[in-house]
């Protein structure tokens, strides 16, 4: 946690907050912090800043805050991701949380199993909290927007050529002869299948609407490690 990310609850005046459970606890056991030690926070969807120590229990943890800083830029990415399976998404969201990523989609592919759908992992609270993790990796506070499209072709065909509009649109492909450009001065628009990729109907769906294949070269990687190969090559 190199960022103690806050939300408007934890306030208990103005400028001052008071923290419990996870955040107390690194505090006391990571940072080994006392009274008067400062330490990196910021607003949720909001300012950075330090914030003094001046209260520490063992139950709760008090700091004055002063914002003095704005979050970093945003990656110019929206990344379109075939739902990993349940243990690799939280990996996932935090990578692509953690390296600037605002705005995902969550689809469906032909591999993906129907039961990931299922998962509890995909509520929003669960979400989130990958996320903040990420951001508090990053010390970033805006989080990114996570939208899930359980049906493939309506939303190839209705609702993506909006999203790629004046975007460069790269999909991720094991035999594409492509390689993925390097650093980009674009708006990019990547979509990244399951491990193995797309299957033909999916890729010939998506370069249909202006997607073109790319390769990161003949090894096939996981997801997990597609996304952050991927984002640190086009940027």
């Amino acid at each position: 946690m190199n960022l103690i990310l806050l939300s408007e609850n934890d306030f208990t005046r103005e400028n001052c907050v008071q923290l419990q459970g996870r955040r107390l606890k690194h505090v006391m056991e990571i940072h080994r912090a006392s009274v008067g030690d400062r330490l990196s926070v910021g607003l949720l969807n909001g300012p950075l800043g330090k914030g003094t120590i001046t209260t520490l229990t063992p139950d709760s943890v008090t700091l004055e805050l002063h914002f003095d800083q704005q979050p970093p830029v945003p990656l110019p990415v929206t990344l379109i991701l075939a739902l990993p399976r349940p243990k690799m998404l939280k990996r996932v969201l935090m990578a692509s949380s953690s390296m600037g990523v605002k705005r995902m989609f969550l689809i469906n592919s032909f591999r993906v199993e129907k039961s990931f759908w299922k998962s509890p992992l995909l509520r929003k609270e669960r979400i989130d909290e990958f996320l903040s993790l990420g951001l508090e990796q990053a010390k970033d506070t805006v989080v990114p927007e996570v939208l899930q499209r359980p049906l493939f072709k309506p939303f190839v065909e209705d609702e993506l050529p909006a999203v790629i509009k004046d975007t460069l649109a790269l999909v991720a492909h094991p035999t594409s002869l492509h390689p993925c450009p390097r650093d980009t001065k674009k708006h990019v628009t990547l979509a990244i299948g399951p491990e193995g990729g797309f299957i033909p109907y999916e890729i010939e769906k998506l370069a249909a609407i202006g997607f073109m294949p790319v390769s990161l070269g003949q090894r096939p990687l996981r997801v997990e490690t597609v996304v952050p190969a991927l984002l640190s090559k086009l940027f």
